[in-house]
């Protein structure tokens, strides 16, 4: 079933500080803190048994201890500054965020 739906978002993209990034590393469950731990996310890997391995490693290296947070490990927030929505046939709307923090919204020709 085709929706006929797309999204374009423009956006101010920062890396967010070390402080808030622990706060949330550890706000996790132990098993997403250990995942960390075993892969460097979208990195290629050779097989689920191999993930699976280091997973039962990291298990047993920080076993009743608490799981530090790796220096490269953080995150980025996103900010939404333009937004636009289109639905197949004629519906299609624009939001802008203005300067004083409200979005305005408008239509567009398909």
């Amino acid at each position: 079933l085709a929706l006929e739906r797309q999204i374009k978002i423009e956006a101010n993209i920062e890396k967010i500080s070390k402080a808030d990034s622990l706060k949330y590393f550890l706000s996790r469950p132990k098993g997403s803190q250990l995942g960390a731990w075993v892969s460097r996310q979208s990195e290629t890997i050779s097989s689920r048994a191999l993930l699976e391995q280091k997973f039962d490693e990291m298990k047993r290296k920080f076993l009743n201890k608490e799981i530090p947070i790796q220096s490269f490990w953080g995150g980025y927030i996103l900010k939404p500054i333009r937004i636009e929505f289109w639905k197949g046939g004629d519906d299609s709307f624009l939001y802008v965020m203005q300067e004083d923090g409200n979005w305005t919204s408008s239509r567009l020709g398909p």
